[in-house]
């Protein structure tokens, strides 16, 4: 399963009314640290498949969504559980992290 593509005016469908958890990685085209996490998501997203959807917002196309959760920097990943934000991170890490943090948080 590849990751999804959430906007402004797909989000609270996506992400907030969705029946599984799902991590929403905010990025944006010129941020190299964006790419580099990029295809970890794509890994993840295939071997969590049905655990978990990875969704990307570009807040260059999508500036609200961003602003109104209070996102500073990108990259920036957020875990969303039953419509509410369950947990952040803000920054790149390699692949072994995020699967860290999502079976912390309860997802892996």
């Amino acid at each position: 399963m590849a990751t999804v593509k959430v906007t402004d005016d797909s989000f609270e469908t996506d992400v907030l009314k969705a029946s599984t958890p799902v991590l929403v990685d905010f990025w944006a085209e010129w941020c190299g640290p964006c790419k580099q996490i990029g295809p970890a998501l794509e890994q993840i997203s295939d071997e969590l498949a049905g655990k978990v959807v990875i969704a990307k917002v570009n807040i260059d196309d999508s500036p609200l969504v961003p602003s109104k959760l209070g996102v500073k920097g990108i990259p920036t990943l957020m875990l969303f559980r039953d419509g509410q934000m369950a947990a952040m991170k803000a920054g790149a890490m390699p692949k072994g992290k995020i699967l860290e943090w999502l079976a912390d948080s309860g997802v892996a």
